[in-house]
């Protein structure tokens, strides 16, 4: 009567992908979920979800996502829909383009930035 249909693997666990420290990457990755890099990308990186790069991780390309933290370094160009978040022990280079930035003190922050027009939900009233 209540049937479930069963849940993936990655269901269950979270859809979260994961490169560790010492792992190197040289070509593009496109993912659809959140992504976690504490390793080392040479390449482009697209995703619709989350994007962290560690400590450790470091990114030599072009990045579009949805939402970003950096601790690590990157060398670029960086395109954020929603939200850039950059920590204090962030180096980044490049070019910027976010919906909103957020920058800690002590930030390596050497890049040209554009912020995108914010994008609100109208409602259309047709005089009814």
């Amino acid at each position: 009567m209540f049937e479930k249909s069963p849940k993936s693997y990655t269901d269950l666990l979270g859809k979260t992908n994961r490169i560790v420290e010492g792992t190197t990457i040289k070509g593009d990755i496109i993912s659809p979920s959140d992504f976690r890099l504490d390793g080392e990308l040479v390449g482009n990186f697209q995703s619709k979800g989350k994007i962290v790069i560690g400590p450790a991780g470091s990114i030599k390309g072009d990045i579009i996502c949805k939402n970003a933290d950096i601790e690590g370094k990157f060398e670029g160009k960086i395109d954020v829909t929603e939200i850039l978040n950059i920590k204090s022990k962030a180096s980044i280079h490049g070019e910027v383009i976010c919906g909103k930035l957020s920058v800690e003190p002590g930030a390596d922050f050497s890049a040209t930035c554009a912020m995108k027009p914010a994008v609100k939900n109208t409602i259309v009233n047709d005089g009814q």
